[in-house]
């Protein structure tokens, strides 16, 4: 009476419409992969590097702003002098810049 009856229809006889509906979803995998997750694996390794290779001696900057000198490089820590007579310990991973020689005697 009030609630019409629902009869099943018969399935499109397009052999490629799977394959079609899919194209979108797979191009919007493609660009996320070249303007997301590849820059942002580059710049990781980057980094990885820049740690990895850190020395007695290197001017630094960290992901919190301080800037120092490398005084003593451990397995995962390194020391800063951040002033005469001032040293802290500092996670490799938040040295976010190495600067180049002579940048703190400006500063």
């Amino acid at each position: 009476m009030l609630i019409s009856n629902a009869y099943a229809q018969a399935a499109g006889g397009d052999p490629t419409g799977g394959l079609m509906g899919l194209l979108p979803l797979i191009l919007m995998f493609v660009v996320l992969w070249f303007l997301m997750i590849r820059p942002q694996m580059k710049r990781a390794k980057e980094h990885k590097a820049m740690v990895e290779a850190l020395a007695k001696g290197d001017e630094v900057v960290t992901g919190g702003g301080i800037a120092g000198r490398v005084t003593e490089v451990g397995d995962s820590f390194v020391q800063l002098e951040i002033a005469n007579n001032t040293v802290v310990a500092v996670q490799k991973q938040a040295v976010a810049t190495v600067l180049p020689k002579g940048t703190l005697k400006s500063l």
